[in-house]
């Protein structure tokens, strides 16, 4: 052996790993940093992903998606959302939900500052996140996923 111990499971330990959030990339640049940060997604485990809902789970899902793309960014862009196979342009990312069992909801505006709602179904999800220069109104870019993330803690602080 390689001065590693193989880690013996339970059959219990080996069921709920089964069932655990999974992710798994790879890029071609290979000094790149790997995005899924599987760490972050304890939240995702507080509940058995059985008794979650369709939205409920693409929901936290694109939470993780949404911090890991906005710690790519500078201080001169945010985040935005474009949605694929759709007329309806780039979305700046202001706020998100669901609507069980199976609605997602992005709200934001669009590059001329058009007040915009996108509602769609979990089965048809297909979304492009986007680099946006920021607002030059503001002093800093705008971080929707941080509080996202925020939100989610509490909601499972108070399921506790």
């Amino acid at each position: 052996m390689s001065g590693t111990q193989d880690k013996i499971e339970t059959s219990v330990e080996y069921a709920e790993a089964d069932v655990l959030p999974r992710c798994h990339e790879i890029h071609s640049d290979p000094d790149a940093r790997a995005r899924c940060l599987e760490e972050r997604s304890a939240a995702l485990r507080q509940e058995p992903i059985a008794r979650k809902s369709p939205a409920e789970w693409a929901y936290e899902r694109l939470i993780l998606y949404i911090q890991n793309f906005e710690e790519t960014l500078d201080n001169e862009h945010e985040i935005a959302m474009g949605f694929t196979g759709a007329e309806a342009g780039v979305m700046r990312i202001e706020g998100m939900g669901y609507f069980d069992p199976d609605i997602i909801t992005f709200y934001g505006s669009d590059p001329t500052g058009t007040k915009t709602q996108q509602i769609q179904h979990v089965s048809q999800l297909n979304v492009i996140l986007r680099a946006l220069p920021k607002q030059v109104e503001e002093a800093a870019p705008t971080r929707i996923g941080f509080r996202l993330a925020q939100a989610l803690e509490q909601d499972d602080a108070q399921g506790d």
